[in-house]
């Protein structure tokens, strides 16, 4: 089903002739009510209309509406979609029509829902973050809004488990799509969010890692969901918006608000990096110090400092290789003898 927007009349003027009307018929009532008969057929005509529109007269203020900038009004009549209302101010519309807005009672977590007219407190958590027990109108909002999604315990394609929370900026841009395609669009959007952030995930090691192919061209790369975040962040936005296009709704961005191994396995995979880094640290000092050790050794024998064998050599490499890679500091000896 396609948007149509509605063109609807202007309300103050139809306001205006509607109670100019119901003056009228009381005033009708009142003039030709208190006479038996005198202006015959004219009078009583003149009396029924009276009556009759003041009995049916307030159907007609039934169709007013206001509209608020970056509002919509989906409506129908008899059941028959007519259009949208999208025209901020003030409308007057088919009496009989209803609006229609099925998550209406739906707020997402840090969402910018339009406000159903009693104060709403804060939606804690994120996914669907809470039912309003108020009575909500059915108006449906344009703006830019926000989901939080709940953060997920997801294996990466090492088998870890990985918890991740991802923040998705959207708005409705196809009334109604969202109205009359899926059943709940804000619900049918959080769970679609769920499921790419699993299918995603499950494509990515948590740090870099030999022999993993994320982007399916059978060659191994370097991606990874802690340094290619605003990559894996543009595939799940990318993922979300296939699947909610035909419910009317854009996906604008998605961002990682949340990365980290989870409970159980953050102690040793923290042990992992720290043996890590230690192994590459260690690696280092090593390149340097035979590095230094060399140059010493080019020096000595540059400058005719002294004349030493390969027995004498050895023994200062392993002294300055010593000192040089050591991790505490080194504790000078005077030599007053021989090597001999």
């Amino acid at each position: 089903m396609k948007e149509k927007v509605l063109k609807a009349r202007a309300g103050m003027p139809m306001l205006f002739l509607l109670v100019v009307l119901y003056l009228s018929a009381i005033g009708m009532v009142i003039y030709f009510g208190g006479y038996d008969g005198e202006h015959g057929l004219v009078g009583v005509a003149s009396l029924v209309i009276g009556v009759l529109w003041l009995i049916f007269g307030a159907i007609p203020f039934l169709g007013f509406r206001i509209i608020r900038p970056q509002e919509a009004l989906v409506v129908t009549v008899f059941g028959k979609y007519v259009g949208t209302l999208k025209e901020a101010g003030f409308h007057h519309i088919n009496p009989f029509s209803t609006s229609i807005n099925p998550a209406a009672k739906t707020h997402l977590g840090q969402s910018g829902d339009v406000d159903s007219g009693s104060s709403r407190s804060a939606a804690i958590g994120a996914g669907i973050g809470r039912t309003s027990l108020s009575t909500p109108n059915n108006k449906i909002s344009l703006k830019i809004m926000t989901l939080n999604n709940s953060r997920q315990k997801v294996n990466d394609v090492l088998g870890n488990p990985v918890e991740i929370g991802i923040a998705v900026m959207w708005k409705v841009v196809d009334t109604a799509k969202a109205v009359f395609n899926v059943d709940n669009f804000k619900e049918y959007l959080s769970l679609q969010c769920d499921s790419a952030v699993r299918n995603i995930v499950r494509i990515y090691p948590y740090d870099i890692a030999p022999g993993i192919d994320t982007t399916g061209d059978g060659r191994p790369d370097e991606g990874s969901l802690r340094g290619s975040s605003a990559l894996v962040a543009e595939r799940i936005r990318q993922e979300i918006y296939e699947k909610v296009k035909e419910a009317g709704i854009e996906i604008i961005e998605a961002r990682i608000t949340y990365l980290a191994y989870a409970p159980e396995i953050a102690a040793v995979m923290l042990q992992r990096q720290q043996a890590s880094a230690i192994i590459d640290a260690r690696k280092m000092i090593v390149d340097g110090a035979v590095g230094m050790v060399e140059m010493a050794l080019e020096k000595l024998n540059e400058n005719d400092v002294v004349d030493l064998d390969e027995e004498r050599k050895a023994s200062m490499v392993s002294n300055l290789l010593v000192v040089l890679c050591g991790n505490r500091d080194a504790q000078p000896i005077v030599n007053s003898g021989s090597l001999y």
